[in-house]
Parts: C-alpha cells; structure tokens; sequence
C-alpha cells in the first residue's frame, strides 16, 4: 500500500498573544493518500485556516511532525495550490491573463502558456470570458478563474480555505458541482475548510471534525456516497445522516468556542 501523500503526527501550533502562549492546534494527526478529497469543520477560532496554511508552507509549525511527500514542510512549493475565499485576481490582467499569470513564472513557453489556458478555462466554463476583466465576472465566475490559475501550476495538492464562503446560496451551489466535476477529471488531493456541513459532505471522501481550540481530531468520518455525485445525492436518506450526526459532534464544539470568546 502506498504510503500517505501527507502525514500529520502530533503537531501543534502555538501562537504569544499578550505575553501568553495559546495554542492554536494541539497534537493533531491526520493522514492523507493521494487523490483523497478531505473536507474539515470546525467551530470559528478552532485552527482549520491555520492548519492549511502550515501545510501550504506559509505557518511554520511548534511542534510535530508535518510531512507532504515524505519530506517535512519548509514553506510553500509548486506541489501545492492554494485557493482562497477572496478570489485576489489582478484586476489588469483579463481572465486568460490571470490564469496565465503562474505559467510566465514558470517562464513557460507562449505556446505551452497558450494550451493550458484554453484547456482550463474549458474546463471551468469561461472560454467565451477569455478577454474580459475580473470587475465584469460575477463571484462564482471570479472563483472559477482562481481555481484555474491554480490548476495551471500543475500541483499534486489543493488547498482550499473557504473557497466558496463568500458567494450566494446559489453560486456556491453550483461551485459545489464545478469543483466536483474538476476534481473527477483530475483526481487532485484536496484539503477543503468550510463551516458548510452538507457542502463538506456532497464534496468530500471524509470530513474532519475539529474540535475547538486547541483544534485537534474529534471525528475522522468516511463520507460513503456514491461518485461522481448528484444533485439527488442531496435528497437522500443517508446524505442527511451523515448531516445529522456531524452537526451533532459539531454543536458541542461549536457551543464550547462560544463561551471561550463571551
């Protein structure tokens, strides 16, 4: 059996704040094959950003042991992409440009750079909005374009910190389906945070379920539906289920990060 593509070993992430030390994470552990799509959840303040910005390589961690590949993380890499929930597009630069951007990092060639921009932005439906410029795309499309800049770099790994936390109930619908729909054709390892349980669980292989701070483990739980998933997915009795039970871990959490903030 191949080995995990990340391993988390009791890391801890601790923060000084007013002459004290708080700690963010504590002796959290986490393993990840590759092409596993994990969704985590967590009350406000729990450490799920902080965990995937140190996986991103732009938190250093206290303590553990955080390895991608087999090898400790020493800041960020190609290897992995981060998406964010402001969509941070350069509002000069047209859609084609944007995607681009990473590639003339690359110093790829105009013809290379040419390929896998048409190719991606196919992918994410916005060929026909090739020459426009980000303040003419509605959220879900300014989304889309990040996602396909990141795709761009060709990373093994996505790292997706509420990606779709600031868009209306129905583009953030229909964003659900698009990334399910990338994700089948890629097969990227995902690390998704949300606060949006039945997103996490129509997207994800398993959900975390964080406990409040210090964040670690309270719940590892394999999301059993079938792939690729519909919108039926979402009417069905196990779909609610797993929605019922995660909520249920959740609230305690959710209560206990309340009062600690009172």
């Amino acid at each position: 059996m191949p080995a995990p593509i990340i391993i988390v070993r009791g890391l801890c992430k601790r923060f000084s704040r007013g002459g004290k030390n708080v700690d963010a994470i504590r002796d959290f552990n986490l393993e990840i094959s590759e092409g596993e799509f994990i969704a985590i959840v967590g009350p406000s303040g729990c450490g799920k950003s902080t965990f995937l910005h140190m996986v991103g390589g732009f938190e250093p961690i206290t303590e553990g042991e955080l390895l991608v590949e087999g090898h400790p993380v020493a800041g960020p890499g190609p290897d992995r992409g981060m998406v964010f929930q402001e969509f941070a597009l350069f509002p000069w630069r047209t859609v084609a440009e944007n995607v681009a951007w990473g590639l003339e990092i690359q110093a790829r060639s105009r013809s290379d750079r040419v390929a896998i921009v048409e190719r991606l932005l196919a992918k994410v439906g916005l060929t026909h909005f090739r020459d426009h410029y980000p303040a003419e795309l509605s959220g879900g499309m300014k989304q889309r374009v990040a996602i396909a800049r990141t795709l761009a770099f060709e990373p093994r790994i996505l790292l997706m910190d509420e990606p779709f936390g600031a868009l209306d109930a129905q583009n953030r619908e229909l964003m659900q389906e698009e990334l399910q729909t990338i994700w089948n054709e890629t097969r990227k390892t995902v690390i998704f945070i949300t606060h949006d349980i039945e997103e996490a669980i129509y997207l994800a292989d398993r959900v975390i379920v964080f406990s409040a701070r210090p964040g670690r483990t309270k719940a590892d739980i394999p999301i059993d539906l079938p792939r690729p998933r519909d919108l039926e997915v979402k009417k069905s009795t196990a779909y609610f289920d797993y929605r019922n039970q995660i909520w249920d871990l959740l609230r305690d959490e959710v209560l206990r990060a309340r009062a600690e903030f009172a």
